[in-house]
């Protein structure tokens, strides 16, 4: 064995358990496996993840979707993908039970004002779900446009919003097709109603509801625990294990516990020696894998999927050299710069202020203090790379036109990811602590959602009594 994946030396002794009765537990004890892995996590089966996916929605298309369409003054939001290629949007309204859509679907809202409740329509051949009434018979209207049109034209709406988005491809999911045939049988009168739903759209995906406030820390902590288990001795032995061997533990380790990642992870090494870390390093021009030596400074970059809300996170753990049982101060305080920018950017959150003028006054606090940072965080939720206020790029330190120039609002959850690089005297070279902690903004201001890194994690960790 290569290396110390304890889950893997498990299913063995499971296996080997199994043959010495001719195999006839196996079935069972294969059952109990994946039960095993996820006792110390509280994930849900899937029958219990569906049921909460749909009270989530329930309350978001009831309670969050008419508010939103008040303040972005729409009273009809038109939504229309075919099966297999979905607008982003309505991936996040189908029901637990709909893993795509059916044939063409077209979802409708709409505002009739007052106290009115929201209507909420599938023009199809079928309800979707419990919340979309189906309101399309082809008994009546075999065209499916033109009984769209009849919605359309019964309550003569005063702006009928579609997803096209220049900024956003979050909000850019009407087709090419789609868009032709629906213009094609609209009337003039209500083309000229026609309106982007980019605003709404982007409210809809990065606004969280006070139930999804709830689960996503518990979320972001079994992120967090995975992360602390790779980056242990128990998947790490310095010396024989490689970067790569690392990245597909954490692979494994979350398909194991009947999760999913929405990126593959990467894990990078920095050391004594003379190569230069660049942030573009950590993606195209990053070695495909490295034996993990004692003297290393590992990071991470991480994220899962869970209940339609994702995580990511990087985080860091030096392995200790022979003698050593501390961290070296001169990395400590290289840390500390990384948390101090954390710091600075997150102060600067304020609603209403744009992602562009919170990256440059945070830049600028930054220089002021002395600590050479680069910012490129964005906003997280029902995607990683989710819609909303751009804080920066890697690449764009000045400012992101179009998605850097939206305002930030209460209820929304936000990826703190920045690099602070830092001249280390000891290993005559520049490192770059690079971190990224998932956060919600409400009215009482910033808050990470499981924490933050504060400490650079130890390979091996010390043990109780043990010096």
């Amino acid at each position: 064995m290569k290396r110390p994946f304890l889950h893997l030396h498990l299913l063995f002794a499971v296996r080997h358990l199994c043959s010495t009765v001719a195999g006839r537990l196996l079935p069972f004890a294969l059952l109990l496996f994946p039960l095993a892995l996820s006792a110390q996590y509280p994930i849900l089966p899937e029958r219990e993840r569906a049921r909460v996916v749909d009270e989530i929605l329930e309350d978001r298309l009831t309670t969050l979707l008419p508010q939103l369409m008040r303040r972005e003054g729409i009273d009809m939001w038109i939504i229309i993908s075919r099966e297999y290629n979905e607008d982003p949007v309505m991936r996040t309204m189908l029901p637990s039970t709909w893993l795509s859509a059916r044939r063409r679907t077209i979802m409708v809202f709409y505002d009739a004002g007052g106290e009115k409740p929201l209507e909420k329509l599938a023009i199809a051949r079928y309800d979707v779900g419990n919340l979309l009434k189906g309101e399309w018979d082809i008994n009546i209207q075999p065209n499916q446009w033109l009984a769209l049109v009849k919605i359309i034209e019964d309550r003569n709406p005063k702006k009928i919003a579609l997803d096209f988005s220049k900024d956003y491809g979050h909000a850019d999911g009407l087709t090419y097709t789609e868009h032709n045939e629906f213009m094609a049988v609209l009337p003039e009168k209500q083309k000229a109603k026609i309106v982007s739903a980019d605003r709404l759209a982007v409210a809809w995906l990065e606004t969280r509801t006070e139930k999804e406030a709830a689960i996503y820390p518990l979320i972001c902590r079994i992120s967090h625990e995975i992360i602390q288990e790779a980056f242990s001795e128990k998947v790490i032995q310095p010396g024989v294990t490689t970067t790569d061997d690392v990245v597909w533990w954490m692979r494994q380790r979350v398909t194991d516990l009947g999760l999913e990642t929405w990126f593959h992870p990467t894990v990078d090494i920095q050391r004594f020696d003379s190569d230069n870390f660049e942030h573009l390093r950590t993606f195209s021009k990053r070695p495909s894998k490295q034996v993990i030596m004692p003297g290393d400074l590992l990071h991470c970059d991480f994220g899962i999927t869970y209940l339609r809300l994702n995580t990511d996170q990087q985080q860091n753990a030096y392995v200790l050299r022979p003698g050593e049982s501390e961290i070296p101060d001169f990395l400590k305080k290289a840390f500390a710069q990384g948390n101090r920018l954390q710091d600075i950017l997150t102060e600067k959150f304020k609603a209403g202020t744009t992602g562009n003028k919170m990256l440059l006054d945070a830049l600028d606090q930054a220089k002021k203090e002395g600590i050479t940072g680069s910012i490129y965080s964005h906003p997280i939720g029902v995607h990683g790379h989710a819609a909303g206020p751009t804080i920066g790029m890697w690449d764009q330190q000045q400012g992101v036109k179009g998605p850097g120039d939206y305002p930030l609002f209460t209820n929304t959850a936000y990826s703190i990811e920045l690099n602070a690089a830092v001249e280390v005297a000891e290993w005559k070279k520049t490192i770059r602590i690079m971190l990224e902690e998932d956060g919600y903004y409400t009215t009482d201001g910033f808050r990470y959602l499981d924490g933050r890194q504060k400490e650079i994690f130890s390979i091996p960790r010390k043990l109780a009594n043990v010096k």
